[in-house]
């Protein structure tokens, strides 16, 4: 790709049609200042709308306005209970966030259920793609997987909606169900990364026996035994004691000794964390909110605030090292999609999350959402941000 970059916008009111005029202004008005530079070239043609979900019932008057004001530039997104741009976060307010790019425009393709993805015999190699979808879906991760089969790399990024009242995403166009977003060509340059948000308090344990989401032992021993063992907690603690302990804590799922954890220590970019939603006290078994097969790595694992900061600033630190080592160092824009239970308060302050990603990235054009999954890969997780950045 030439080099070129990306402009964004944001801005929060009660009415979206301020808010939409608002970013819109900003829009046009680094357009215009591209235009006067002599290294800029290239119409604008990709851009992203990510909507608080105040405004989601507004969604296709939003988009339509968009198409209106900016004709010829493909629009996708979502909408979450929070929506993020460089340094800023607009959790539970009426808020939107944008940004375009100039994009060569063979060099991506939409897709969506009124989009299919494309032939093999269009002659559009798809590499990576940017994904949107809502936790509803039926079958989402299977799905995940056949998309992920279907690029060059493998690699997908995105995440789901975490709308409250209506969750959608968008596409040129406004959905319910599925899949959507882009399908990008080898020409466009991106490094992404994944930054986790919780640390394991235990070693790790494999998975001796399961049943579906049912952990029922570890190494041999009890799944319950062990997640005892690692909290310091008596084998015979009280049930009411034993919910609260076990509310705290979560399980991160791993296969493969490539991603094992080192206790204690961090957890690898490929673990998943999920949710411990049931015990049973007799049999000693643990249920957790995914399917679990023998075989597969598993440490308990507990939210902590101070870890995820420090590695979402090796992350965005290891992607400038990288930008700045390879023949591309100009960084056009970037996406950053981080879970729902992360942002604002599990950061310490307001704003802190972006912030870390700005103190390490710079000013870059970014926007992103708070979303109720984070896809990257071929797989869900939660707890976890997702930073991906356009390389020209």
């Amino acid at each position: 790709m030439s080099h070129t970059s990306f402009v964004h916008a944001h801005a929060a009111h009660a009415s979206w049609r301020v808010a939409l005029a608002e970013c819109q202004r900003q829009v046009q008005a680094q357009m215009k200042a591209r235009g006067a530079q002599q290294d800029e070239s290239g119409p604008f043609t990709l851009g992203w709308c990510y909507l608080s979900d105040y405004y989601a019932p507004a969604s296709e008057a939003i988009l339509d306005e968009l198409h209106r004001t900016l004709p010829g530039v493909a629009w996708v997104g979502t909408a979450g209970v929070g929506v993020a741009a460089s340094g800023i976060e607009y959790i539970d307010e009426p808020a939107l966030v944008l940004m375009v790019a100039p994009l060569p425009r063979g060099s991506f393709r939409i897709f969506s259920g009124r989009q299919p993805l494309p032939a093999p015999s269009s002659g559009f190699e798809p590499y990576t793609a940017l994904v949107h979808a809502e936790g509803s879906t039926p079958d989402v991760q299977e799905l995940l997987h056949e998309l992920s089969e279907r690029t060059t790399s493998g690699y997908l990024f995105g995440g789901l909606s975490s709308a409250r009242n209506r969750p959608l995403h968008i596409a040129d166009g406004v959905f319910t169900g599925g899949l959507s977003g882009v399908l990008f060509g080898p020409e466009v340059g991106l490094i992404s990364r994944v930054t986790q948000g919780c640390q394991p308090i235990g070693p790790v344990r494999t998975i001796s026996r399961a049943e579906h989401n049912l952990v029922v032992t570890l190494d041999g021993e009890p799944a319950l035994d062990s997640v005892l063992k690692d909290l310091g907690l008596d084998r015979d603690l009280p049930a009411d004691a034993l919910s609260r302990a076990l509310s705290t804590t979560l399980v991160g799922l791993s296969i493969g000794a490539e991603d094992v954890p080192k206790w204690p220590g961090k957890f690898g970019a490929d673990t998943r964390v999920r949710h411990i939603v049931g015990v049973d006290l007799q049999r000693r078994v643990l249920a957790v909110a995914d399917l679990v097969e023998p075989g597969m790595n598993l440490a308990f694992c507990t939210r902590n605030a101070e870890a995820a900061r420090l590695d979402l600033a090796r992350i965005a630190m290891e992607i400038r090292a990288e930008l700045e080592s390879g023949p591309e160092k100009h960084l056009s824009g970037a996406l950053y999609v981080s879970c729902s239970g992360r942002g604002g308060p599990h950061f310490g302050a307001r704003h802190a999350e972006l912030q870390t990603v700005r103190n390490a990235l710079g000013d870059v054009p970014l926007v992103g959402f708070f979303a109720g999954g984070e896809i990257a890969k071929n797989h869900l997780y939660g707890y976890t941000g997702i930073l991906t950045v356009f390389t020209g």
